[in-house]
Order: C-alpha cells, then structure tokens, then sequence
C-alpha cells in the first residue's frame, strides 16, 4: 500500500462507503476500487477527481504525507460507538491535527509551549480527595487563581496543550484524549452547549493529568470527574460563593453560579455534594427534583456559549503575514479555494471560515 491508497481507504470508511457503494458513485467497479486501495493500481487524475468529489475531499488530501495515526485513543461516550461514527470522527481529527501539525512545521521555530507538570507533583494519588490539591497545583502553576476561566481552550492551548473541536451530529460522542509526539491532544464535540463541552474539556485534560498517577483503588472515569469540577469550580471559590456547610440551595442561586462558572447546574450540585456543603440525601432530592423538572434534558436559564477553537486560524494567519507560507499553502491548509482566502484576508463579510475538513 502507498500513501494514496491509504488515504483513500480512510477517506472511503469516514465517509460509510462501502467499495461497491464508492463504485456506485463514481461509475466505475468495486474491483476497481479495491486495486487503487490495495496499491496495485495507480489512479487518473480524471478518477482522482471524481474520488474526491464523491468523498467531500480536496484532491491534494490524497497526496499529503501520512504523519499521523491515533492509538492509544480514550474516547468520552455514553454508549458504544458505531463502527461507522467512529472511522469518521477519527478521520477528521486526524485530518485536523495533520493540518495544524504542518502549519507548525512551517514556522522558524515552534510556536507552541512544551506541556508539562508542575515540578512538586506527586506519584500517586490515593484518594478522590487529593484531586483537590491537585487541581490547585495546577491553577496556580498556569497563573489562574480563583477566578472562573471564560476561555478553556485558550488556557488549554498557552499550556501546550492542542484542542481540535469536531463538528459532527454523533450524539453518542463527547470528546477524546490521545498523544502525539508525546504531547497532549483533546478533542471535543461542536454538538453540545458550553457548559457541557467545558466539563469534557476538563476531564479530557484529567486523563493525561492524571495518567499513571491514579492508585488501582481508584476508578479512573470518576476520578477524572471529580478533576473536570475541581479544576472548573475550585474548592476555595465554592467556599467564598457558598459556604461550606448549608441545609439548602436556592435554584436561582445555582442558576447565577452557572451563569459565573459555565458549568451546569447538575454538576455545581454534585461539587457540592463532593465537597461536603450538602449533605447525600439532600443531593439526592436535588437530582430527583432536577428529573421531575425536566432539566436533567435542558436546564433553565440562558445556554452557556460554546467553545471556540481559533488558534489555528490565528497561527496561519500570522505565517502568512510573515510570509512563512503563501496563499496557495494557506489555502490548502484551511480547505478554502484561493477567492476564499482573499476574502477572509480582506475581512469580507460575505466569507465565513470554510468548515476545515480536509
């Protein structure tokens, strides 16, 4: 197999083709087909064109080294994926991560920070309660404090740590966590609202946090909930906005604090409940009632905005007014044809960004 034939077969799986179904569409056999995947035969460029055009892919995708692959993936979901869903959302990020990979590439030297811990970091962690330091480590490390952190990604990003956002209607999907190079990356879903993607992003980022640090007693899954509330409500800032032990909570009191926090009301009352300000049978009526309210579906109150991913668009920008790349590179990069680029360059309105797929 070569790089063509291997793109190929990705591009064909992410899009949920079969070979005769790929075929179908381009007129020709699935035996055909099967010889330009399995590298015996070598493609026109009028196939090629019809190859990409049938898979929503730019020709040059084809053609661009294959730089990456993603193992050791840890997938957020609620239920099991379906085969299909998951080729194309690892298709996709794979596609980002090739694109932002080479874009870093381009520059003189990196302009992306090496990921590290904070150098007092303990081995082992024996307990859920000592996520609580270690949350407070690592604010203080990235300079954080108390406060509510109104842009995640960006934090997530000045840290070294890279966040691709996927656009797909798989509601089965939360997010994801993976390393390449040796350094961190975490994926989100664009289907969900702010709050819900910042608590993914949080306990994406507790995966590689928390890896290899985690005593076997400790269930992983729970352990890097508890970092996504820690880390998104530290518990010196739910102690200043709460006290530490209270009988009651007012609903329009949670609403405000998820409103100061972007972190949903379920789990403000669940950091409450870790934290000890309310007790576990008074939680528990909180959950029931949240139930027979329906907003365990959609909660009241104004929706958290999602996240944004801009640091990829910022960088190419910065290279092409450097002249690191030109606009043919830039083009490519972004999945946008060079009239696109201009406009984007000259801050039309009429332009949006193009959809970076491939």
């Amino acid at each position: 197999m070569n790089n063509l034939s291997i793109r190929l077969q990705q591009a064909r799986k992410a899009a949920g083709l079969s070979l005769r179904a790929l075929a179908g569409l381009v007129s020709l056999s699935h035996a055909a087909i099967k010889k330009y995947e399995d590298g015996d035969v070598y493609p026109s460029s009028g196939v090629l064109i019809k190859l990409a055009k049938a898979l929503e892919v730019r020709v040059d995708f084809f053609f661009r080294p294959i730089k990456v692959s993603l193992e050791n993936v840890k997938f957020r979901k609620r239920k099991k994926l379906h085969g299909k869903a998951e080729e194309a959302i690892k298709f996709e990020v794979i596609s980002q991560i090739e694109r932002r990979l080479e874009l870093e590439n381009l520059y003189p030297a990196s302009p992306v920070p090496i990921f590290a811990l904070p150098s007092d970091f303990p081995q082992k962690m024996n307990r859920l309660e000592d996520i609580e330091s270690i949350t407070e480590k690592l604010r203080n490390h990235w300079k954080l404090g108390l406060a509510p952190i109104h842009d995640l990604i960006d934090a997530f990003e000045s840290q070294g740590i890279r966040v691709f956002i996927v656009d797909t209607d798989e509601e089965h999907f939360d997010g994801l966590s993976t390393v390449i190079h040796n350094q961190p990356i975490i994926v989100i879903s664009s289907r969900w609202s702010g709050d819900r993607q910042r608590f993914n992003l949080a306990h994406e980022l507790a995966h590689h946090i928390l890896a290899h640090h985690l005593s076997p007693q400790l269930d992983e899954e729970q352990a890097c909930n508890r970092f996504a509330g820690a880390f998104l409500f530290p518990r010196e800032a739910v102690f200043q906005a709460v006290g530490k032990e209270r009988r009651a909570i007012e609903w329009q009191e949670l609403l405000l604090l998820k409103e100061q926090f972007q972190l949903s009301m379920g789990a403000i009352c669940y950091r409450l409940k870790d934290l000890g300000v309310i007790k576990e049978p008074y939680y528990k009526s909180l959950a029931i009632r949240f139930r027979q309210k329906g907003w365990h579906r959609k909660e009241p109150g104004l929706e958290i905005p999602s996240e944004k991913a801009h640091t990829f668009n910022q960088m190419l920008f910065h290279a092409l007014g450097e002249e690191y790349i030109g606009e043919s590179k830039a083009a490519e990069l972004l999945s946008c044809s060079l009239i696109q680029l201009k406009a984007l360059r000259q801050v039309q309105n009429s332009y949006a960004y193009p959809h970076q797929r491939c």
